[in-house]
């Protein structure tokens, strides 16, 4: 497998830098850790660059990377679409418990953010599994 380039990975590097940006702002801010992820512009913008250079990281260890952050930006506005329907088919009793499956959202979020990003300052491939 062919090393990356070294701006490749410092790119990488700064793409879960805007992912954590906009977890800790959901964390210290008034918005919440899923909302400040899933709309808060660096997580837009960090997506963004991911497709953009995805095709710069096949076939490279790095394209395990780019797959785990926009699998793991996609999964999490699939959970919270799931939680809002939740909400919506209980007629508002959901929002009283709604908050529970929105916090173990909020916790994977971190999770996958924080794996992805050691496992890169490792400089070691993400597993799908």
């Amino acid at each position: 497998m062919p090393e990356p380039l070294r701006s490749l990975v410092v790119l990488t590097h700064v793409i879960y830098g805007l992912h954590a940006f906009s977890l800790l702002t959901g964390i210290v801010g008034t918005a919440t850790v899923v909302g400040a992820f899933l709309i808060g512009w660096p997580s837009l913008i960090a997506v963004i660059l991911n497709y953009v250079k995805r095709s710069d990281a096949r076939g490279t260890w790095l394209e395990s990377h780019f797959r785990w952050q926009i699998r793991t930006f996609w999964f999490g506005l699939l959970w919270v679409g799931l939680c809002l329907l939740f909400v919506l088919l209980t007629l508002g009793v959901g929002l009283l418990i709604a908050w529970l499956p929105l916090a173990v959202v909020g916790l994977w979020l971190i999770y996958r953010i924080a794996r992805g990003w050691l496992r890169l300052i490792d400089r070691r491939p993400m597993y799908e599994g």
